[in-house]
């Protein structure tokens, strides 16, 4: 019988180093990075409801409370939104919020008080340019989309967006209207990534720039880059070149 209680004993204390040794390997940090990765990878798509705390912490392996302080964090930062009765919900732009705040330009125009308005003037496809291959770190030209589109504000030329859409990487993108929709607005309320490049600098308008925003050629323009990823799969790079008096604004 004192046999078989040591047994049982022994039983005992390695369930409770079990127990352990799982609590400490998922800390709050750990069961951030977990849930947030299931956003970036799609499991959780924007508007999606996620799982009750208790549930998460019952499939992951740790405590109630930790779950709760891993979503708090996601809260804070804008990734999702807990609703009192209503659980918690992946915000429309999740990661966007989360790592750099890229405006949707049809609302930056109605913040300012401008009436937006949005003009498609090229898509076609083509072998992405040796600049739009490096901006990705491709080590060949692939196909891509390219679209060139006008955003204006009091139907005047506001930012010009020349802009290249990696369809292996979002191919729901071809069953949008870009007529009508802006591929600025459609990806950052669709498409959350991991990483984003960013470059700003001032340009000559040229023959190019001043034809398409009404400006004189010498004016200098502001340009904004941006290209974006998935964990390493590119999703988009787009030049967008500003309206002279043009200011950007970001809080920290």
């Amino acid at each position: 019988m004192f046999r078989n209680l040591c047994r049982e004993i022994n039983k005992i204390r390695q369930f409770e180093d079990t127990v352990l040794t799982v609590v400490v390997r998922h800390s709050w940090k750990n069961v951030r990075n977990e849930i947030q990765g299931k956003i970036l990878d799609s499991t959780y798509a924007p508007g999606d409801k996620l799982p009750k705390d208790e549930d998460i912490a019952r499939d992951i392996g740790c405590a109630r409370t930790t779950v709760q302080r891993a979503m708090r964090d996601l809260s804070d930062s804008g990734i999702v939104e807990r609703r009192r009765k209503g659980g918690t919900i992946v915000r429309a732009d999740p990661v966007t919020r989360a790592i750099l705040d890229i405006p949707i330009t049809r609302m930056e125009v109605e913040q300012k008080g401008g009436v937006y308005g949005y003009q498609l003037l090229e898509m076609s496809s083509g072998l992405t340019p040796v600049p739009v291959t490096a901006n990705f770190g491709l080590g060949a030209p692939q196909v891509m989309l390219r679209i060139q589109a006008l955003h204006l504000a009091n139907q005047r030329p506001y930012i010009y967006e020349d802009r290249w859409v990696s369809l292996q990487t979002v191919p729901d993108l071809a069953d949008v209207d870009l007529s009508k929709k802006s591929a600025n607005e459609w990806l950052v309320r669709n498409k959350p990534y991991s990483r984003c490049d960013l470059r700003f600098y001032a340009a000559r308008a040229g023959d190019h720039y001043s034809g398409i925003l009404g400006t004189d050629v010498n004016e200098a323009l502001f340009v904004m880059e941006r290209t974006t990823w998935i964990h390493t799969d590119p999703i988009t790079t787009v030049k967008a070149v500003t309206m002279p008096g043009y200011q950007l604004l970001t809080q920290i």
